[in-house]
């Protein structure tokens, strides 16, 4: 039976497109009114970028304005050049706003927000792709939970319900009344997963989170600060190319 010409499907909700325009154009005028809002700019960046992690900083400065990304707007919007710089100086920032940055519009004593930062380095598991912080074995013998993490009397054996897990991650393991054990050779003393500078892959990093091994550390690094009051600028982390800021 054909379809009838006046059968039309309706939707009772409807999904507004995002204006990316309009966006655009809301966070030119929101650092523009920071910078005129606020005592000092920061910008920095961040390594093993977590949004967990950036929303504990927003919470810490909901008294202050942080902008993420979208690095062109926010070089248009401080200026390029010092004829189209928006405030003196604020376009020798703009050689810093390169890869995964930020800015931080505060009021805050520029003490306290360097010592914030300097101390909030919070750990989380490593993702593939990164490199490797440090070394880590599975000794020989009974599997623990942390795998010589913390001392045997601390610890407990591995479920034996992880054992497969293990086995088809490549980690020789096997079964014996109950216990996972590792099936290795004469003379080896544990199961390398990974070394100290290795790039991890997505099997290394598996299992890593399997034994609670966090060797990926969020940090906020200060790359340069910028005054109202005197509009100087001060660097407060070089990159390999010498960047002139005076």
């Amino acid at each position: 039976m054909p379809v009838s010409k006046r059968a039309r499907l309706v939707h009772e909700s409807k999904t507004t497109k995002k204006n990316h325009k309009e966006q655009t154009r809301r966070l030119f005028t929101n650092i523009r009114e920071s910078v005129d809002k606020y005592d000092r700019l920061f910008v920095f960046s961040v390594d093993n970028m977590r949004n967990t992690y950036l929303k504990d900083v927003r919470t810490e400065f909901s008294d202050s304005r942080i902008f993420f990304g979208k690095t062109k707007v926010m070089a248009i919007a401080l200026g390029n050049t010092a004829e189209t710089a928006y405030a003196e100086n604020l376009d020798k920032l703009t050689p810093f706003l390169t890869g995964a940055v930020g800015l931080l519009f505060t009021s805050r004593p520029p003490a306290d927000v360097l010592a914030y930062f300097d101390s909030f380095s919070p750990l989380d598991f490593a993702r593939a792709g990164t490199v490797s912080t440090r070394a880590f074995t599975i000794p020989n013998g009974v599997v623990y939970s942390r795998a010589g993490e913390i001392p045997v009397s601390d610890d407990e054996p591995i479920s034996h319900t992880v054992e497969p897990a293990l086995r088809k991650l490549g980690v020789p393991t096997r079964l014996i009344k109950g216990k996972v054990l590792l099936e290795l050779t004469d003379g080896e003393k544990g199961y390398l997963v990974c070394r100290e500078g290795e790039t991890l892959d997505s099997r290394q990093t598996t299992i890593l989170k399997m034994f609670g091994v966090a060797s990926s550390e969020f940090r906020v690094l200060m790359k340069a600060q910028w005054e109202r009051e005197d509009h100087t600028v001060t660097v407060l982390e070089k990159s390999d190319a010498e960047m002139d800021v005076e």
